[in-house]
């Protein structure tokens, strides 16, 4: 079961619950939602995140996505991340994680 993992808000993920779906700033903006996959959490969350609070990790399996996920190389970090093409179904979410 391959998982990648989203960080946002708890109120963000909680006006998602209620919507039925979830949508990030970044989807707007960029047309993405960002993801990483575990070893890169503790970078994003440095580079990101740091002095933030109420944070939540998002547990998703890719399998049950509707929205096309597609990994994408970025120049400025050398890295493939994983990224999210539309919302986010929230049934594939299978882990909620308070950081």
């Amino acid at each position: 079961m391959p998982v990648i993992y989203h960080i946002t808000t708890a109120s963000e993920w909680n006006d998602a619950k209620e919507k039925g779906f979830y949508e990030s700033k970044a989807l707007k903006e960029e047309g993405f939602i960002h993801c990483s996959e575990e070893r890169q959490i503790p970078d994003v969350l440095n580079r990101y995140y740091s002095g933030k609070t109420d944070l939540i990790q998002l547990t998703i399996q890719t399998e049950k996505l509707t929205s096309q996920l597609i990994y994408d190389w970025s120049n400025a970090i050398e890295d493939t991340f994983p990224h999210i093409y539309g919302p986010l179904n929230l049934d594939a979410v299978i882990n909620v994680e308070n950081l």
